[in-house]
């Protein structure tokens, strides 16, 4: 199994232009909710699938690392939270499940933007653990943006390059190699 560290150099290598990054800020959260909101209203035994769910990714990212993995237990639970109201104000499951839909729809399409100005396919067609990752390498992107995890960043970037301004396809490398 991949640490950490090889698994956001990973999805890195897809994620190398800003505007890119900029688009799943906004995409993978959206996604990530509208699936924890598609599996709120069921339960198994009595416990929330959504729950149960959301705890399985929490302790995958927590194994990963224990302060990445506590933010993503924060905002996975705060996705929670937020399926169970709109459950009890909205009272009909088709209803919860066709914003779930738009909202997943709506997500995938804003990345599929992003992935345009990047010049590449998502991560997850050549390792589907892009798709578990891409939440965890967005919260890995606000600790970048706070400062936090600067030896993690310097992994990353010696292995695929800093983040562009605009990619559009060019190759990757190590930081200091040309970018052009």
């Amino acid at each position: 199994m991949r640490n950490l560290e090889q698994q956001i150099t990973q999805y890195a290598a897809y994620h190398r232009d800003r505007r890119n990054i900029a688009t799943h800020f906004f995409g993978v959260p959206m996604i990530v909710f509208s699936v924890v909101l598609a599996l709120s209203p069921f339960a198994v035994n009595g416990v929330n699938v959504a729950l149960l769910a959301l705890a399985m990714a929490a302790v995958y990212y927590i194994f990963l690392d224990v302060a990445l993995g506590t933010a993503m237990l924060i905002f996975l639970f705060v996705c929670y939270l937020i399926s169970i109201y709109l459950n009890a104000k909205i009272g009909h499951t088709g209803v919860v499940m066709g914003l779930a839909v738009a909202l997943f729809v709506i997500g995938w399409i804003i990345q599929f933007i992003g992935h345009k100005y990047e010049g590449m396919k998502p991560a997850f067609t050549d390792d589907i653990m892009g798709l578990i990752i891409g939440p965890l390498f967005i919260m890995t992107e606000v600790f970048f943006a706070l400062g936090l995890k600067a030896g993690l960043k310097k992994y990353v970037e010696d292995r695929v390059g800093p983040t562009l301004a605009a990619r559009n396809g060019a190759p990757i490398g190590p930081a200091g190699s040309s970018h052009a």
